[in-house]
């Protein structure tokens, strides 16, 4: 009689040292906690995929084919090293699956929700982690976001799945083949994650507005971000005779305004590009042209389901797609890179200085100084990371520079379009774009995590002095 109490005293002692570390740590270094959370479920992914069960083939898969494909799905960001339709079987693609959910929600708010289940409470620390990940400035509304979070991904995939079962019906599939192809690209529409279990994978779509406009519209609200998508929703919810958009934040009219111009301007300029080389778009009709413009409009966000071959484009439509991953897609999203509200203000910025401004402003709002050092700082940050890594992919192959620095840019901004040289590429360079793409996902978001909750107060300020520029 005496050793169940025992048991639930140990239990609970266990379950208490683990809510006293992860308090340890998330005051320490809130960005370490959110990056160890992270490390540990790319650890486990890679251990799964590692098993004999998780290939088609039944044996076991290489260490790098199962670290790199375990990143990538965690990192929604859909580069593979091997075919997920044939490689993987159907628990090796379940594991990918759950790695892109998780992934999906986001540092940050996985850290909190970890918290959460830890302590039965989200505590002042794991609220300030969610608050910077989700871009909400009232703490007393952070646990209803990361279950708003949830709720609403859900409903979202789930929706992308209605609509794309039908889809797969029609083209003669059984019902639990299209039931389960739905659900698989639904997440990984949604989620931005770029990984295809279609074994005729999805270049038959080119031309499929019934396959493609699900894509582009589930692809565009995973990556503007959860804290627009609630402040639209908001802003539905209580008008009050004004315009929606009226009550919108900064944050939500910087990301929605720049998304949709670089959304518009891609769409006008790869069509352009494209139109007529024979590998891509000149094969098709007028009409699928456009379906493949606006297609290509969103890719470059982070979504990385190509209905072409991203290898047969011409090189200006690289070089601009490798700018446009580099910016990515929005705050507190399943996209990539800087993120288009850091690109926002630094066009602010740049043409407030241009007119000699004072101050930078949009939208009848001014944007604080510290905003812009926190922009430039991450923006610095990714544009080293990139350097790094396209140097150290040329040191251990033989390729060009432009398929080099096409594939590390999508890594890095965790997009997951190819030139198809990352199934060829040797170990050495697998680690290189794993490291790429978990640095990504994780690096600029919790430097500028760390940096928005580090505040120095100095009483002594230096006298002022401008250094020559440019």
């Amino acid at each position: 009689m005496a050793q169940p109490p025992q048991r639930v005293r140990t239990n609970s002692s266990a379950v208490s040292r683990a809510r006293d570390w992860i308090d340890e740590v998330a005051r320490q270094s809130p960005a370490r906690l959110a990056l160890l959370v992270f490390a540990g479920i790319v650890a486990v992914v890679t251990a799964l995929l590692s098993l004999p069960a998780a290939t088609a083939s039944g044996q076991r898969a290489p260490f790098a084919d199962a670290l790199f494909n375990a990143v990538s799905a965690v990192c929604v960001t859909g580069l593979v090293t091997v075919d997920t339709a044939t490689y993987w079987s159907p628990f090796g693609q379940v594991v990918l699956l759950v790695g892109i959910k998780i992934g999906g929600l986001g540092v940050m708010t996985l850290a909190s929700i970890l918290g959460l289940a830890v302590s039965r409470r989200i505590g002042l620390t794991q609220k300030m982690l969610a608050a910077t990940e989700t871009k909400t400035t009232r703490l007393g509304e952070v646990g209803t976001l990361v279950r708003a979070v949830v709720v609403a991904s859900l409903v979202i995939e789930a929706v992308l799945t209605a609509v794309l079962v039908p889809r797969f019906l029609t083209m003669g599939e059984s019902v639990p083949t299209a039931l389960w192809h739905g659900v698989f690209m639904a997440l990984s529409i949604f989620n931005n994650a770029g990984f295809v279990n279609l074994e005729y994978g999805i270049g038959g779509f080119v031309g499929d507005w019934w396959f493609c406009v699900p894509l582009i519209l589930g692809t565009a609200i995973g990556a503007i971000g959860f804290p627009v998508i609630l402040d639209v929703a908001r802003s539905l919810r209580n008008r009050r005779g004004r315009k929606p958009w009226t009550r919108w934040t900064l944050h939500t009219k910087l990301s929605m305004t720049t998304y949709l111009v670089l959304a518009v301007a891609t769409a006008v300029t790869i069509g352009a590009f494209e139109w007529s080389n024979p590998d891509t778009f000149g094969p098709l009709a007028v009409d699928e042209r456009i379906l493949a413009s606006m297609v290509q409009s969103v890719n470059p966000r982070s979504s990385g389901l190509a209905t072409i071959d991203v290898g047969e484009m011409r090189e200006a439509s690289w070089f601009l797609t490798d700018a446009l991953m580099f910016v990515g897609g929005g705050s507190a999203s399943t996209a990539g890179g800087i993120k288009v509200s850091t690109f926002a203000v630094l066009v602010l910025a740049i043409v407030a200085e241009a007119r000699g401004d004072r101050d930078i402003e949009a939208f009848g709002r001014r944007v604080g100084s510290s905003t812009v050092r926190l922009a430039v700082s991450v923006a610095f940050l990714g544009a080293t990371l990139v350097g790094a890594g396209t140097l150290a992919m040329l040191a251990v192959s033989d390729l060009h520079l432009d398929v080099v620095l096409f594939e590390v840019i999508s890594a890095f901004a965790t997009v997951g379009l190819t030139t198809g040289i990352t199934p060829d590429l040797p170990d050495s360079g697998k680690y290189i774009l794993s490291a790429l793409m978990f640095l990504g996902r994780t690096g600029t978001m919790t430097m500028a995590a760390a940096l928005a909750l580090r505040q120095r107060r100095r009483v002594i300020r230096m006298p002022n002095e401008r250094p020559v520029i440019g």
